[in-house]
This record gives structure tokens, C-alpha cells and sequence, in this order.
């Protein structure tokens, strides 16, 4: 029988990721969708790929190092930082451009699912959470690789191939549809 804590990763990996990369993708169709390359241009695109990239981030570490302080601390810092983002995301994007239905339920995936999966982290290594609010950090700052692989050896190859298809390649193929409209026609805005 499998303990709650294993659950709890057999979720993350094979719910809540995998969603969070359907959100993406959704997300991505509603910026095409409303030409974002005419409207919010560039700069909003760019945007998209530095969330991506906050999240990967610890997403990457947390699936290939054990969980010490250190990674905790850059997951919670790199969560935080991606809701500042957000929101400066919708702030920038909204009086330019609009925003449907489908794209804000997607923001609402995109923005609960790393809160969920930063607390399940947390909650599945409690001890490190005590250390890292009590300041007992000694020792905690080295990159340990897991032992085994989460999800077994193929998972993260899978993984990895599955978000290069439904969120790398899309936003960089936004990146540059940005890019090209705006070196095209110089009235709209980078």
C-alpha cells in the first residue's frame, strides 16, 4: 500500500503538472485567438515565457534533487515572484487586449495550481518546512540528486517532451510571431 506522502506525488505528477501544462496551452490558444501580437505585443509574450520559466524552475529541481531548505526556499521565492508577475501580467495585458472567459479560467488554473503543488511540497517534507522556519539551515544549502526517479526513469523524459509540445513550442512560437509583427509594422508597440 502506497503512504500518503507518495500519493500526494503520484498527484503532482501526474494531475497537477500535466494540468497546470493544459492551462498553459489554453492559455496560449486565447492569445492567439485575440492576436496579441496587434495588440499587447512583445512585452506581454515575453511575460508568458518568464512565468514559464519561474515555475519550471522548481518544478525541475524538485523532481530531480531531494528537498532541502534550499530548494523549498527557492520554490517559495519563485512562487511568490510569479504572482507578482501575474499580476503585473493582467494589469499590462487587460487595457490592450481582451481578455475572454476562457483565458481568466485559465489564469485561474495556471495561478492555484503552483500554490497547491508548492503547499503539497510542504507538506510532504514538514521536517525541512520546521527547518527552514526555525532557521536551522546548516548543512541545507547542497543539491542532493533523488535517489530514485519520480515517476519511475521515463517520467520526466515524457514530462519534458509533453510540455515542450503544449507550452515551450507554442510560447516560442509567440515570442516570435511578437517579434516579427513588431519589427514588420513599427507602429505596434514592443
Amino acid at each position: 500500500m502506497l503512504q500518503t506522502s507518495q500519493l500526494l506525488i503520484q498527484l503532482m505528477l501526474y494531475v497537477f503538472l500535466p494540468l497546470w501544462g493544459i492551462a498553459g496551452f489554453v492559455d496560449w490558444c486565447c492569445h492567439r485567438a485575440t492576436r496579441i501580437e496587434y495588440t499587447s505585443g512583445l512585452r506581454e509574450s515575453l511575460i508568458h515565457s518568464l512565468m514559464g520559466i519561474q515555475m519550471a524552475v522548481p518544478i525541475l529541481l524538485c523532481l530531480l534533487f531531494q528537498v532541502n531548505v534550499l530548494i523549498m526556499l527557492i520554490c517559495i521565492v519563485a512562487w511568490l515572484a510569479h504572482e507578482a508577475v501575474a499580476h503585473y501580467d493582467v494589469h499590462y495585458a487587460a487595457p490592450k487586449r481582451h481578455i475572454s472567459v476562457w483565458e481568466m479560467h485559465a489564469h485561474n488554473y495556471l495561478a492555484t495550481l503552483p500554490l497547491y503543488m508548492l503547499l503539497l511540497i510542504i507538506v510532504i517534507n514538514y521536517p525541512v518546512f520546521i527547518k527552514l522556519i526555525s532557521f536551522d539551515w546548516q548543512g541545507e544549502f547542497t543539491l542532493q540528486r533523488m535517489p530514485y526517479a519520480h515517476g519511475g526513469d521515463t517520467y520526466l523524459p515524457y514530462y519534458l517532451g509533453f510540455m515542450a509540445v503544449v507550452c515551450v513550442l507554442p510560447y516560442l512560437e509567440e515570442n516570435l510571431r511578437c517579434l516579427f509583427t513588431a519589427l514588420k509594422h513599427p507602429q505596434v508597440k514592443l
